[in-house]
């Protein structure tokens, strides 16, 4: 019989990355997740995309297919600034 274990709310936790890595890991993967609703949403190209990002193409194209291995976090934060977004971190 497989044993179930509780979500600990953090897949990259569940994982087993550190606390710091999941934190970071958890940050990009919300500002991607963000970044590619707000290009659907506004119903770009990836064309039009990458003139608003200051990115090419390619690059927009790997954000779109969730490349998240390919975006620092600071290209994430600089990228959602770009698209109009505030940022901000709340420390509990």
């Amino acid at each position: 019989m497989e044993k179930i274990t509780d979500s600990s709310g953090n897949i990259f936790t569940d994982l087993g990355f550190n606390p710091e890595q999941s934190a970071i890991y958890t940050l990009r993967a919300e500002l991607m997740s963000n970044l590619r609703k707000t290009i659907r949403e506004r119903k770009w190209t990836q064309e039009e995309a990458a003139k608003v990002l200051n990115i090419g193409q390619s690059r927009v194209s790997d954000l779109m297919r969730g490349k998240w291995e390919k975006f620092s976090l600071d290209m994430l934060i600089t990228l959602a600034i770009r698209v109009g977004k505030r940022i901000g971190i709340t420390v509990v």
